[in-house]
């Protein structure tokens, strides 16, 4: 289907703010104007109060991209702000807002400004919303009313996961959109296994597994600890900023005598490195206790890397059992007995033949023409 052109304002986290959603909405921007729309970013100034954000920086040293419009305009916890930018969005006169929402603390800011354009608008803009979470992993006191007040200002949905979905619906009855997350394709061609360990210091004559990204107590290290003390001689790479208390992780590790098995790689990974640590592991492990969806599959299937997920939210969705890796319980003994049946019964070739023909289903094309489709 062929859809007209039109002027777009994307509301979400984008470039000089870090982490996986300021990266993926930028290349969906991208991939909005390859097919002739014009594309302008609303990101944030002030994206979380401190008490939100346990990490190091909120920010990346790495270059804006050159193709990209990005106005750096909200602030998610100043009132006057939400006014001064809905009226801005106003006067640029779009024909569609897609915004990102994956935090309901988000939900009074960005509830505001949409409904400010819509009220100011002479022709209100259709408004989509592009939701990676609406009821979050870990809960706070307001998430449902937050959530609510937001699912209020959208006119329908683009979803990730259907779980996601089905939360939206239990809201709302307003159109919901299904597509699964797009490849990450931004972070370079695959390096050869040898040279890629060798730069980060690894064995290269070791069974290595993966776990990557920011580390959060419901993305669960511990079971993956907890199923590499069950196995013997398999080592693990760690590769992500701790958000919580290392020290649950470290008490693993020590109790069961994993140092030598454990690399760890603990502070927040830049892009033009991500290639190494992918490149390097045999098999990548996303043993989380929930879930909706996650990025790292797709920069996974990216690097053509086989996969154990834990039956939980949508990452079943997203893997397929048997063909691009496991999908286990999210329990120690059923990713350790993953883990030894993909490297005693040589699993690596035809899981990887799996991932290669599974890969084709996340295009950044199909998840844009999703969050452009006409409103029904």
């Amino acid at each position: 289907m062929r859809l007209t052109a039109s002027k777009i304002i994307l509301i979400s986290p984008a470039n000089p703010l870090r982490g996986g959603i300021a990266a993926s909405s930028e290349r969906l921007a991208q991939a909005l104007q390859s097919v002739g729309h014009q594309v302008i970013i609303y990101s944030f100034s002030l994206q979380y109060p401190s008490f939100l954000f346990p990490g190091k920086t909120q920010f990346t040293d790495e270059p804006c991209p050159q193709d990209l419009v990005i106005k750096t305009r909200l602030n998610a916890i100043n009132p006057f702000n939400w006014f001064m930018v809905g009226r801005e969005i106003t006067r640029e006169k779009p024909d569609r807002i897609i915004v990102r929402f994956w935090l309901p603390f988000m939900g009074p800011c960005l509830g505001t400004v949409l409904r400010i354009v819509r009220f100011f608008s002479a022709k209100p803009p259709t408004i989509t919303g592009l939701v990676d979470n609406i009821v979050p992993h870990e809960k706070r006191v307001g998430d449902q009313a937050f959530a609510r007040y937001f699912i209020g200002a959208c006119d329908n949905f683009v979803v990730m996961s259907k779980s996601v979905g089905q939360q939206i619906q239990s809201f709302s009855k307003k159109v919901v959109r299904y597509a699964p997350h797009p490849l990450y394709d931004t972070y370079g061609e695959t390096m050869p296994k040898s040279a890629a360990r060798r730069l980060l210091g690894l064995p290269e004559d070791k069974h290595l597994l993966l776990f990557f990204g920011f580390i959060r107590k419901y993305k669960g290290l511990d079971l993956l600890l907890e199923a590499l003390a069950k196995t013997s001689n398999i080592h693990a790479i760690v590769a992500g900023e701790c958000y919580g208390d290392w020290a649950v992780y470290q008490r693993i590790i020590d109790d069961n005598k994993l140092t030598n098995r454990v690399h760890l790689f603990t502070d927040f990974i830049a892009t033009d490195h991500v290639k190494r640590f992918f490149s390097a592991a045999d098999l990548v492990v996303q043993p989380y206790k929930s879930a909706t969806q996650s990025g790292i599959s797709q920069i996974a299937y990216h690097f053509e890397k086989p996969m154990i997920v834990t039956n939980v939210g949508g990452l079943a969705e997203i893997v397929a059992d048997g063909i691009s890796g496991y999908v286990v319980a999210p329990e120690a003994g059923a990713i350790a007995a993953a883990v030894v049946d993909f490297f005693d019964n040589e699993r690596a070739t035809a899981l990887q033949a799996g991932v290669v023909a599974e890969k084709k289903r996340f295009s950044w094309s199909y998840l844009a023409e999703q969050c452009t489709a006409p409103q029904q």
